[in-house]
């Protein structure tokens, strides 16, 4: 049986990381990482400057954001959440939707088809 070592990108494998630490800030920019991208799957890593944004949008999956680092705003249907490190929220499927850096911000979004 073989195994497929390209489904996940730009990562380094079978070594512990810390997820933080893989994308970095950029002034006046949103950065991102992608990790995986297909049909069913798409995991990115995001980093904000304060005041950086994602304005809104929908998406066809839903999407699932774990804070990694300082603090986001997630709007989805005009309701405003506030996101710090550790804490996760989704974006559901066809639903608008912005993200937002108060402070730097860094984290992770897991979107599922």
């Amino acid at each position: 049986m073989s195994i497929n070592n390209t489904i996940m990108k730009n990562i380094v494998k079978s070594e512990v990381v810390e997820l933080k630490e893989q994308v970095g800030y950029l002034e006046h920019q949103v950065v991102s990482k992608t990790l995986v991208q297909n049909e069913a799957l798409n995991i990115t890593l995001f980093a904000f400057d304060k005041n950086e944004e994602i304005s809104s949008h929908e998406s066809k999956g839903d999407a699932f954001v774990t804070c990694l680092d300082g603090e986001g705003e997630i709007t989805i249907d005009d309701a405003k959440y506030s996101l710090t490190e550790g804490q996760s929220i989704v974006m559901p499927a066809r639903h608008p939707h912005a993200v937002f850096g108060k402070e730097k911000f860094k984290m992770l979004l897991v979107v599922v088809f």
